[in-house]
Protein backbone atom coordinates (compact mmCIF):
# COMPACT_ATOMS: atom_id res chain seq x y z
CA UNK A 1 0.00 0.00 0.00
CA UNK A 2 1.21 3.53 -0.95
CA UNK A 3 1.73 6.45 1.10
CA UNK A 4 -0.97 7.84 -0.60
CA UNK A 5 -3.59 5.55 0.68
CA UNK A 6 -2.16 5.17 4.62
CA UNK A 7 -2.67 8.82 4.95
CA UNK A 8 -6.39 8.80 4.57
CA UNK A 9 -6.94 5.61 6.57
CA UNK A 10 -5.12 7.37 9.34
CA UNK A 11 -7.30 9.98 8.85
CA UNK A 12 -10.48 8.31 8.95
CA UNK A 13 -9.34 6.49 11.62
CA UNK A 14 -8.53 9.43 14.35
CA UNK A 15 -11.67 10.44 13.22
CA UNK A 16 -13.67 7.38 14.60
CA UNK A 17 -11.24 7.74 17.14
CA UNK A 18 -12.28 11.56 17.99
CA UNK A 19 -15.88 10.68 17.54
CA UNK A 20 -15.63 7.64 20.13
CA UNK A 21 -14.04 10.29 22.50
CA UNK A 22 -16.89 12.80 22.73
CA UNK A 23 -19.42 9.53 23.07
CA UNK A 24 -17.85 8.13 26.09
CA UNK A 25 -17.79 12.33 27.17
CA UNK A 26 -21.69 12.57 26.45
CA UNK A 27 -22.45 8.90 28.06
CA UNK A 28 -20.72 10.12 31.27
CA UNK A 29 -22.61 13.21 31.88
CA UNK A 30 -25.88 11.62 30.65
CA UNK A 31 -24.63 8.98 33.72
CA UNK A 32 -24.56 11.92 36.06
CA UNK A 33 -27.09 13.61 35.06
CA UNK A 34 -29.19 10.19 35.34
CA UNK A 35 -27.85 10.10 39.29
CA UNK A 36 -27.89 13.37 40.24
CA UNK A 37 -31.98 13.48 39.32
CA UNK A 38 -32.11 10.18 40.93
CA UNK A 39 -30.55 11.19 44.17
CA UNK A 40 -33.16 14.25 44.13
CA UNK A 41 -35.80 12.26 43.94
CA UNK A 42 -34.37 10.16 47.01
CA UNK A 43 -33.76 12.73 49.13
CA UNK A 44 -36.41 15.03 48.40
CA UNK A 45 -39.05 12.39 47.56
CA UNK A 46 -39.39 14.30 44.07
CA UNK A 47 -41.46 12.26 41.92
CA UNK A 48 -40.65 14.24 38.37
CA UNK A 49 -36.60 13.67 39.41
CA UNK A 50 -37.33 9.64 39.45
CA UNK A 51 -39.44 9.58 36.50
CA UNK A 52 -37.06 11.61 34.53
CA UNK A 53 -33.69 9.47 35.49
CA UNK A 54 -35.85 6.59 34.39
CA UNK A 55 -36.47 8.37 31.02
CA UNK A 56 -33.21 8.52 30.48
CA UNK A 57 -32.25 4.94 29.75
CA UNK A 58 -32.90 4.23 26.51
CA UNK A 59 -30.30 7.23 25.04
CA UNK A 60 -27.75 5.71 27.12
CA UNK A 61 -28.56 2.38 25.59
CA UNK A 62 -28.25 3.91 21.80
CA UNK A 63 -24.87 5.70 23.12
CA UNK A 64 -23.85 2.38 24.76
CA UNK A 65 -24.32 0.97 20.78
CA UNK A 66 -23.21 3.82 19.20
CA UNK A 67 -20.12 3.33 21.18
CA UNK A 68 -19.46 -0.14 20.27
CA UNK A 69 -20.03 0.26 16.67
CA UNK A 70 -17.23 2.86 16.74
CA UNK A 71 -15.07 0.14 18.75
CA UNK A 72 -15.67 -2.26 16.11
CA UNK A 73 -14.50 0.21 13.27
CA UNK A 74 -11.63 1.40 15.04
CA UNK A 75 -10.50 -2.34 15.57
CA UNK A 76 -11.06 -3.04 11.98
CA UNK A 77 -9.98 -0.17 10.37
CA UNK A 78 -6.38 -0.46 11.67
CA UNK A 79 -4.78 -2.84 13.87
CA UNK A 80 -4.12 -0.23 16.68
CA UNK A 81 -0.70 -0.30 18.32
CA UNK A 82 1.11 1.72 21.78
CA UNK A 83 -1.03 4.28 22.97
CA UNK A 84 -3.62 3.74 20.40
CA UNK A 85 -4.54 0.28 21.01
CA UNK A 86 -4.39 1.15 25.18
CA UNK A 87 -7.24 4.20 24.00
CA UNK A 88 -9.31 1.83 22.64
CA UNK A 89 -9.65 -1.04 25.11
CA UNK A 90 -9.40 0.81 27.75
CA UNK A 91 -12.95 3.33 26.19
CA UNK A 92 -14.54 0.02 25.57
CA UNK A 93 -14.17 -0.94 28.75
CA UNK A 94 -14.93 2.52 30.26
CA UNK A 95 -18.70 1.95 28.50
CA UNK A 96 -19.41 -1.04 30.60
CA UNK A 97 -17.86 0.90 33.50
CA UNK A 98 -20.65 4.22 32.89
CA UNK A 99 -23.38 1.41 31.39
CA UNK A 100 -23.65 0.05 34.93
CA UNK A 101 -23.48 3.52 36.67
CA UNK A 102 -26.67 4.09 34.93
CA UNK A 103 -28.28 0.80 35.50
CA UNK A 104 -27.15 1.69 39.25
CA UNK A 105 -28.58 5.43 39.05
CA UNK A 106 -31.67 3.91 37.72
CA UNK A 107 -32.06 1.64 40.72
CA UNK A 108 -31.91 4.56 43.02
CA UNK A 109 -34.74 6.24 40.94
CA UNK A 110 -37.04 3.14 41.21
CA UNK A 111 -36.69 3.01 45.03
CA UNK A 112 -37.71 6.33 45.50
CA UNK A 113 -40.60 5.83 42.88
CA UNK A 114 -41.91 3.01 44.67
CA UNK A 115 -42.17 4.60 48.15
CA UNK A 116 -43.83 7.77 47.13
CA UNK A 117 -45.34 9.91 48.50
CA UNK A 118 -42.94 8.21 51.64
CA UNK A 119 -39.44 9.09 52.34
CA UNK A 120 -37.59 5.93 51.24
CA UNK A 121 -35.19 7.07 54.33
CA UNK A 122 -35.12 7.12 58.31
CA UNK A 123 -34.89 11.58 58.58
CA UNK A 124 -31.83 10.74 60.97
CA UNK A 125 -30.01 9.11 57.91
CA UNK A 126 -30.73 11.72 55.73
CA UNK A 127 -27.51 13.61 56.22
CA UNK A 128 -25.10 10.44 55.42
CA UNK A 129 -27.00 9.72 52.77
CA UNK A 130 -27.02 13.50 51.45
CA UNK A 131 -23.15 13.25 51.90
CA UNK A 132 -22.63 10.29 49.69
CA UNK A 133 -24.66 11.74 47.13
CA UNK A 134 -23.00 14.50 47.68
CA UNK A 135 -19.48 12.58 46.77
CA UNK A 136 -20.54 10.19 44.10
CA UNK A 137 -21.14 13.31 41.93
CA UNK A 138 -17.96 14.21 42.75
CA UNK A 139 -16.32 11.35 41.68
CA UNK A 140 -18.71 11.77 38.33
CA UNK A 141 -16.95 15.21 37.78
CA UNK A 142 -13.62 14.20 38.60
CA UNK A 143 -14.27 11.55 35.85
CA UNK A 144 -15.85 13.24 33.15
CA UNK A 145 -12.53 15.78 33.56
CA UNK A 146 -10.39 12.67 33.22
CA UNK A 147 -11.92 11.84 29.98
CA UNK A 148 -10.84 15.26 28.83
CA UNK A 149 -7.56 15.52 30.19
CA UNK A 150 -6.05 12.13 31.16
CA UNK A 151 -3.95 12.28 34.52
CA UNK A 152 -2.16 9.51 36.27
CA UNK A 153 -2.21 11.55 39.35
CA UNK A 154 -5.33 12.84 39.24
CA UNK A 155 -6.56 9.38 38.80
CA UNK A 156 -5.16 7.73 41.55
CA UNK A 157 -5.82 10.15 43.77
CA UNK A 158 -10.13 9.51 43.19
CA UNK A 159 -9.88 6.92 45.74
CA UNK A 160 -9.77 8.96 48.63
CA UNK A 161 -12.95 10.23 47.48
CA UNK A 162 -14.07 6.46 47.19
CA UNK A 163 -12.42 5.49 50.51
CA UNK A 164 -14.94 8.14 52.29
CA UNK A 165 -18.02 6.42 50.59
CA UNK A 166 -16.74 2.63 51.40
CA UNK A 167 -16.67 3.88 54.77
CA UNK A 168 -20.03 6.17 54.78
CA UNK A 169 -21.58 2.37 53.78
CA UNK A 170 -19.94 0.55 56.33
CA UNK A 171 -20.84 2.68 59.18
CA UNK A 172 -24.50 2.65 58.02
CA UNK A 173 -24.73 -1.13 57.76
CA UNK A 174 -23.36 -1.13 60.97
CA UNK A 175 -26.01 0.80 62.59
CA UNK A 176 -28.85 -0.86 61.13
CA UNK A 177 -28.03 -4.18 61.50
CA UNK A 178 -27.28 -2.77 65.32
CA UNK A 179 -29.59 -4.60 68.14
CA UNK A 180 -31.58 -1.30 68.91
CA UNK A 181 -31.77 -0.40 65.15
CA UNK A 182 -35.14 1.90 66.03
CA UNK A 183 -36.75 2.15 62.15
CA UNK A 184 -38.56 -0.46 60.64
CA UNK A 185 -37.03 -3.34 58.58
CA UNK A 186 -38.37 -1.93 55.29
CA UNK A 187 -36.39 1.03 55.49
CA UNK A 188 -33.27 -0.76 56.68
CA UNK A 189 -33.64 -2.74 53.43
CA UNK A 190 -34.06 -0.23 51.31
CA UNK A 191 -31.28 1.84 52.92
CA UNK A 192 -28.61 -1.35 52.82
CA UNK A 193 -29.90 -1.07 49.23
CA UNK A 194 -29.56 2.23 48.43
CA UNK A 195 -26.05 2.65 50.36
CA UNK A 196 -25.03 -0.26 48.36
CA UNK A 197 -26.06 1.39 45.07
CA UNK A 198 -23.85 4.77 45.67
CA UNK A 199 -20.58 2.50 46.90
CA UNK A 200 -20.72 0.02 43.46
CA UNK A 201 -21.56 3.88 41.60
CA UNK A 202 -18.44 5.10 42.80
CA UNK A 203 -16.57 1.74 42.13
CA UNK A 204 -16.73 2.24 38.59
CA UNK A 205 -15.77 5.92 38.59
CA UNK A 206 -12.91 3.99 40.23
CA UNK A 207 -12.61 1.92 37.56
CA UNK A 208 -12.09 4.82 34.66
CA UNK A 209 -9.76 6.30 36.72
CA UNK A 210 -7.47 2.70 37.13
CA UNK A 211 -8.28 2.72 32.84
CA UNK A 212 -7.00 6.10 32.87
CA UNK A 213 -3.42 5.19 34.55
CA UNK A 214 -3.12 2.52 32.28
CA UNK A 215 -4.11 4.56 29.46
CA UNK A 216 -1.53 7.10 30.54
CA UNK A 217 1.39 5.17 31.85
CA UNK A 218 0.60 1.71 30.34
CA UNK A 219 0.90 0.26 34.41
CA UNK A 220 -1.95 -0.62 36.61
CA UNK A 221 -2.81 1.39 39.53
CA UNK A 222 -1.21 -0.50 41.80
CA UNK A 223 2.18 -0.73 40.01
CA UNK A 224 1.60 3.10 39.25
CA UNK A 225 1.79 3.64 43.22
CA UNK A 226 4.23 1.07 44.04
CA UNK A 227 6.83 2.49 41.05
CA UNK A 228 6.34 5.65 43.32
CA UNK A 229 6.96 4.26 46.54
CA UNK A 230 3.17 4.99 47.96
CA UNK A 231 1.27 2.85 49.83
CA UNK A 232 -2.60 2.79 50.96
CA UNK A 233 -2.86 4.56 54.14
CA UNK A 234 -6.23 4.30 54.57
CA UNK A 235 -7.37 3.80 58.03
CA UNK A 236 -10.94 2.74 58.55
CA UNK A 237 -11.67 3.15 62.56
CA UNK A 238 -10.45 6.52 61.68
CA UNK A 239 -12.72 6.95 59.02
CA UNK A 240 -15.63 5.41 61.41
CA UNK A 241 -15.07 8.36 64.21
CA UNK A 242 -14.94 10.85 61.12
CA UNK A 243 -18.34 10.03 60.55
CA UNK A 244 -19.89 9.53 63.80
CA UNK A 245 -18.58 13.03 64.81
CA UNK A 246 -20.92 14.74 61.36
CA UNK A 247 -23.68 12.67 62.45
CA UNK A 248 -23.57 13.93 66.11
CA UNK A 249 -22.90 17.37 64.68
CA UNK A 250 -25.75 17.15 61.97
CA UNK A 251 -28.31 15.79 65.27
CA UNK A 252 -27.13 18.70 67.49
CA UNK A 253 -28.17 21.56 64.52
CA UNK A 254 -31.35 19.93 63.69
CA UNK A 255 -32.02 20.18 67.46
CA UNK A 256 -31.23 23.93 67.19
CA UNK A 257 -33.57 24.59 64.22
CA UNK A 258 -36.53 22.92 66.00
Amino acid sequence: MTNGKIAPLRAVYREHLEAFSRDLLEMCDLVRDIMSNASVALLQQSLESAEYALSCADRLEEIRQCCEARSMKLLALESPVGSDLRQVVSSIYIVEDFQRMGVLATHIANTARLRHPDPVLPEPIVDIVTEMARLADELGQKTHDLLVNPDAEAAVKLREDDDDVDAMKNYLLNALTHHDWPHSAREAVDLALVTRYYERYSDHCINVAARTVFLVTGLRPEAYLEQRGEGDGFDMDEKFAEIERRFRAGKIARRRRK
